[in-house]
């Protein structure tokens, strides 16, 4: 934490029904579904190594290390403070012998991200949640740690990606979460070197719109798109679906798309 931090500005917090816990800053931006629901999202496999870009203290990157066993994770993220608590959140959960954190510019030339243990062609997994509401077009928040998490340029998700596909070694896997009406810049950044794209809609409720998707791709492959069936957070009584529930509660995989 930064030598302004207290005790008194960071919560400690359950998540995944008690399976986790995270100490994060009590104002700004705040773990909630979408980093439960990206982890869920990525296919990863025993053994295999991860990489969480834009990690904040860790939330997706420590739900898929306490899903999948023996996976080694290394969280990214640019704010220094958030780095330090993603680290606290790995000891916390006594998985700092295989999650890592490092506070580094996601959009970071190559050489930064070599020098951090980071080499090209090397990870089997990228998980990301990029900022996604377009400063240019959408108000951001006056909290500089929740602009920072949320507000970027469209620009920004194109550099992530393509910093995502320079980790990843052939065929590894890209998984992302968006906003569903911003699709279209999730597919045109991941044009170029991925196919084998997977999506699914995520809705609050059965006769809501769409509000978020989850994407799945593969680096290098020729494969066409596929649209997965939906993923429906609530019923039409506001309460969680069943699949939610073993997605946010109990910490089940939801892995759309072909590896």
């Amino acid at each position: 934490m930064s030598a302004k931090s207290t005790a008194s500005d960071i919560t400690e917090d359950a998540i995944l029904g008690g399976r986790l816990r995270l100490r994060q800053p009590r104002r700004g931006h705040r773990v909630g579904h979408d980093a439960i629901l990206l982890a869920a999202a990525c296919p990863a496999r025993t053994g295999d190594a991860a990489v969480d870009l834009g990690a904040g203290v860790g939330a997706a990157g420590l739900a898929l290390a306490a899903r999948v066993a023996d996976t080694t994770v290394t969280l990214v993220e640019i704010d220094p403070t958030l780095a330090a608590l993603a680290a606290e959140n790995a000891k916390l959960n006594r998985m700092e012998t295989r999650v890592r954190a490092i506070a580094l510019d996601v959009t970071a030339p190559a050489r930064a991200f070599a020098a951090a243990g980071l080499a090209a062609d090397r990870v089997a997994h990228v998980l990301m949640n990029p900022p996604f509401n377009d400063s240019a077009r959408q108000r951001t928040s006056p909290d500089a740690g929740r602009a920072l998490a949320h507000a970027a340029p469209r620009a920004v998700l194109v550099s992530w990606t393509k910093t995502a596909a320079r980790l990843l070694r052939p065929r590894g896997t890209l998984t992302l979460i968006w906003r569903a009406d911003g699709l279209a810049d999730a597919l045109s950044a991941l044009a170029p070197a991925f196919g084998a794209v997977a999506v699914m809609p995520v809705h609050p409720a059965p006769d809501k719109p769409a509000i978020r998707v989850l994407v799945t791709a593969v680096k290098a492959s020729r494969a066409p798109l596929a649209l997965e069936p939906p993923l429906v957070l609530a019923d039409a009584s506001g309460r969680p679906t069943a699949a939610a529930e073993a997605i946010l509660r109990d910490g089940a995989a939801l892995a759309p798309g072909r590896t």
